[in-house]
């Protein structure tokens, strides 16, 4: 039984957060040739991306990228995206599929990336690094409640009960209130197309 929060993006799942079980093959690990997993085994293909701040080959994050949003096609899953220096490449690779749902994590992007995510009906989520910069905690307070997220990634502090705490305030709501848009979101991440 869940506590009403939802983790969308962690390293360390707890038994009252609601977060899904995610498979992947991150794009740092891209040229390791690694085989990519059963992802029939889990609820959200990811997390992948693009990242062109390690030197890891970007054709090679490509092929990798785009493998996981075949699967995530072909399955009907959701996908959670890595995305660091790398944001017009993912949006242009993203055009040439149809998606259950998208998620960018540990989103630090700019008001105008954030709206053409918006536009496309992706959703952003936020954690302790997003609320570390002044850009994205603007666009934390002003985006759309449809498209939100929280996650703790791969840090145990601050907990999600501490980020839900600090982007409540940020959008001048209640940690209630935040709860209860976010759940519905995830509900609808999940919701089958058609």
């Amino acid at each position: 039984m869940t506590n009403g929060y939802v983790d969308i993006h962690t390293h360390a799942p707890r038994p009252d957060i609601a977060s899904p079980k995610m498979l992947g093959v991150h794009p740092w690990d891209a040229e390791k040739g690694v085989t990519l997993p059963h992802f029939e085994a889990c609820d959200i293909v990811g997390e992948t991306g693009l990242d062109y701040a390690c030197e890891v080959d970007h054709k090679a994050q490509q092929r990798v990228f785009e493998a996981h949003l075949d699967a995530a096609k072909r399955l009907q899953k959701p996908v959670v995206l890595h995305v660091v220096r790398s944001f017009e490449d993912v949006m242009l690779t993203l055009r040439g599929y149809s998606l259950q749902g998208v998620v960018f994590h540990g989103f630090t992007g700019s008001e105008q990336q954030a709206k053409r995510c918006v536009e496309r009906g992706y959703f952003l989520s936020f954690g302790e690094r997003s609320l570390r910069s002044p850009k994205t905690r603007q666009v934390i307070a002003t985006l759309p409640a449809e498209n939100l997220f929280c996650e703790t990634d791969d840090r145990a502090h601050p907990t999600i009960e501490q980020i839900y705490a600090e982007v409540a305030a940020l959008r001048s709501t209640t940690i209630d209130k935040l709860k209860m848009q976010i759940l519905s979101n995830y509900v609808k991440l999940f919701a089958k197309n058609g």
